[in-house]
């Protein structure tokens, strides 16, 4: 006999939007604070800013994703298992945010 698996509702579907958007502002907020030391401000300059700009992005991009696998690794021991399979499309929105918020990042 098939196993039966229960599934999260439309309220947990909703509560996980929320921790998420909660989750990237956060992460964004101390990710910005971490780099502001690097890059220039105005990239519209003469001279050449793209490697330390770069470096920036680069820096933060792998920031967010180290993060964003600690929270998965955390969040996959701690839920009970009929969260879970939202946690992977969290995971894979997560990513597609990291690079997203780079628009603010240099705005």
């Amino acid at each position: 006999m098939a196993e039966l698996r229960e599934k999260s509702g439309a309220l947990a579907v909703l509560v996980g939007l929320a921790l998420f958007i909660l989750f990237e502002t956060l992460a964004f907020q101390v990710l910005r604070f971490a780099t502001s030391g690097l890059g220039q401000p105005d990239q519209y300059q003469p001279e050449n800013t793209i490697v330390s700009n770069w470096v920036k992005t680069t820096t933060f991009l792998v920031l967010h994703i180290a993060l964003v696998i600690a929270a998965v690794l955390v969040l996959s021991n701690r839920l009970p298992r009929r969260y879970r399979g939202q946690l992977m499309g969290w995971f894979y929105l997560s990513l597609l945010m990291g690079f997203m918020l780079l628009i603010p990042l240099f705005g």
